[in-house]
């Protein structure tokens, strides 16, 4: 199928180009760094499907304009498609297809890492030792045996989160509409998300966004947590309702904040920026506390993830040139 990906790096080439060599698959494939929107869609003009990734704009305008120069089918490749409207793509008649699931553990351990990352101060740290400062004052951190860790999510992610800080013995404690018995089997219990706040000295956002979970951290939240809590959200940005938990982090409430996903980050991630000034102002704020670590949307980067990631796109657009159904077809909002 011939096939734009949008939003291309040089890892997205690699992987794609490693991936489509295989004799099942040898699409048309063509890569552009241009983010996909209203005003790029245009660029799709000839070919019949797009590829974009998770800060691709696929609202109504942009599926119509894509639809209106003849594609006639949308790959996302990445798990989440809160970025797509969908309702509008069945009008259209444009399929949406998606990568489910890619590499659970890349995530989980990322999430991990930020934990002890700015738990232990580990980027001041670095930073000091680079300057020849070599002063521990500022650096205290704390044991993660013993803690409460709250998972807020416990799909496959958050299965693997709830299940390593588990080994790292914390009283682990859980959060989901639905639970998991990979969960319980381990001895975790799930408990409302109102007790999950007050008793956590650690929270995880794994959970996906929907309405429903939109700003799920917002300032009543903070303000149940328990004081000096570390949050971590490896999830979607939208998550958390950014200055809110700066009010938090000013006040002491939030005791650490660890980011590898920002409501805003559409305007800021995968490029590089270092040339520019920023002007998020939100973002800016962030940048300048001491106990806070921001990733930037790294967590799915490993290489089996990324040769995952293109496998499964190439094999959902094989299904869609075939007329085959397609296991990973995105079929409701």
């Amino acid at each position: 199928m011939k096939t734009l990906v949008f939003s291309a790096t040089s890892y997205d080439r690699s992987s794609f180009e490693l991936a489509n060599a295989a004799p099942e698959h040898r699409h048309a494939i063509t890569f552009t760094e241009a983010r996909l929107d209203e005003s790029t869609a245009p660029l799709a003009a000839g070919f019949e499907a797009v590829c974009g990734f998770v800060n691709d704009e696929l609202g109504e305008p942009t599926l119509q304009a894509l639809a209106s120069r003849g594609v006639r089918a949308v790959a996302v490749r990445c798990a989440g498609f809160n970025n797509v409207d969908v309702a509008a793509a069945r009008g259209l008649g444009l399929p949406v297809v998606r990568v489910p699931a890619y590499s659970p553990n890349a995530v989980a351990e990322h999430t991990i890492a930020l934990i002890l990352a700015v738990n232990r101060r580990i980027h001041r740290a670095y930073n000091r030792v680079r300057d020849g400062n070599f002063a521990l004052d500022g650096l205290v951190g704390f044991d993660l045996a013993g803690k409460t860790a709250g998972v807020i999510g416990t799909g496959n992610i958050g299965t693997l989160v709830a299940r390593l800080l588990w080994h790292f013995r914390c009283r682990v404690i859980a959060y989901d509409p639905v639970q998991n018995t990979r969960v319980t089997e381990l001895g975790i219990e799930y408990c409302s998300l109102d007790e999950l706040l007050a008793r956590s000295d650690v929270i995880s956002l794994n959970c996906p966004l929907r309405p429903e979970t939109r700003h799920l951290i917002d300032a009543a939240a903070v303000a149940r947590m328990k004081r000096g809590v570390l949050l971590v959200n490896t999830g979607r940005g939208a998550l958390v309702d950014t200055p809110a938990v700066i009010d938090g982090l000013k006040s002491g409430q939030v005791g650490a904040l660890a980011l590898d996903v920002y409501e805003e980050e559409h305007e800021l991630f995968f490029r590089d920026r270092s040339s520019e000034v920023i002007a998020d102002d939100v973002f800016a704020r962030l940048l300048t506390f001491p106990n806070v670590l921001i990733t930037a949307h790294q967590a799915f980067l490993t290489h089996e993830a990324l040769a995952a990631i293109a496998s499964t796109t190439l094999a959902n657009l094989a299904d869609l040139e075939a007329g085959r159904p397609c296991a990973n077809a995105v079929t409701s909002a």
